[in-house]
C-alpha cells in the first residue's frame, strides 16, 4: 500500500510541475510581450492542475505533493513520521521529473539549469506568507471535516497567491527544487532556492502553531 501512496504522490508531484513549467514555456511564446497575461496563463494552468491531481489522488495518498504539507499533517497529529521521509523523497524525484518531462515537451533541453534570480527580503516574505496560507487552508478544512473542499479551495488559493504573493507563491520545497532546472519563466536560480526553501518551512511552522490555537481538535484524515 505504501508503494501506491509513494507513486501517486511522485506522479501527482511530476503532473504539477509539468503544469507550472509547461505553462509558463507555453505563456512566453504566447505572449512573449506580456508578463501580466504570461502570469495569468500560469496560474490558471497551475490551479487546473492541482485541481485535477488532489480529485485523483486524495483518497490514495492524501494528495500532499509538498514537502510542507507532509511535515504538516505530521505535525499535527494525521500522518506517521515513518513515512515522512519516503514522502518527500517521492515528491521530489516527481518535481525533478515533471520539469524534465516539461523542457522535453517544448524541444529544450532535458536540464537547462535557471537563470532567474529571486533573492529579496520582499520575495522571502511572500513566500512566508503564501506557505501560511496554504497550510492553513487545507488543515482548517481537514481539522473541520470538510475534505471535500480541500481540492477547489486549494487549487483556488494557489492561483490567486501567484497574484497576491511577491514571490508568485512557490511555497513547496519541492516545486522550488524542480524550478531549478529550467530557465524558463517558472525556472529558479539554484542559488535563490535555499532561502525560498528556509522561509517556505519558516511559514510551515507558524501555520502550524496558527491551526494548533483556531482548531485545537483533531480530525486526522488517515493516510
Amino acid at each position: 500500500m505504501l508503494k501506491r501512496k509513494l507513486a501517486a504522490e511522485a506522479l501527482g508531484t511530476a503532473l504539477l510541475l509539468i503544469g507550472v513549467v509547461g505553462s509558463g514555456i507555453m505563456a512566453e511564446r504566447l505572449s512573449p510581450t506580456d508578463a501580466g497575461l504570461q502570469l495569468f496563463q500560469n496560474a490558471a494552468a497551475t490551479a487546473g492542475v492541482l485541481l485535477v491531481i488532489i480529485v485523483m489522488f486524495g483518497p490514495l495518498s492524501g494528495a500532499h505533493f509538498n514537502p510542507v504539507v507532509t511535515l504538516a499533517d505530521w505535525a499535527l497529529g494525521g500522518f506517521p513520521r515513518r513515512h515522512v521521509a519516503a514522502y518527500i523523497s517521492a515528491q521530489i524525484t516527481g518535481a525533478v521529473i515533471g520539469t524534465v518531462l516539461a523542457n522535453l515537451m517544448f524541444d529544450l533541453d532535458a536540464v537547462n539549469w535557471s537563470t532567474k534570480t529571486r533573492s529579496a527580503g520582499h520575495l522571502w516574505l511572500g513566500e512566508v506568507i503564501a506557505t501560511v496560507g496554504l497550510v492553513a487552508v487545507i488543515f482548517a478544512l481537514v481539522r473541520t471535516g470538510r475534505l471535500q473542499l480541500v481540492a477547489g479551495s486549494v487549487a483556488a488559493y494557489i492561483g490567486a497567491a501567484y497574484y497576491f504573493s511577491s514571490s508568485t507563491s512557490f511555497a513547496n520545497p519541492a516545486v522550488t527544487l524542480g524550478r531549478m532546472f529550467s530557465d524558463t519563466f517558472a525556472g529558479i536560480e539554484p542559488s535563490s532556492a535555499p532561502m525560498f526553501i528556509l522561509m517556505q518551512l519558516i511559514g510551515l511552522v507558524l501555520a502550524t502553531g496558527l491551526i494548533r490555537f483556531i482548531y485545537p481538535d483533531t480530525r486526522p484524515d488517515p493516510v
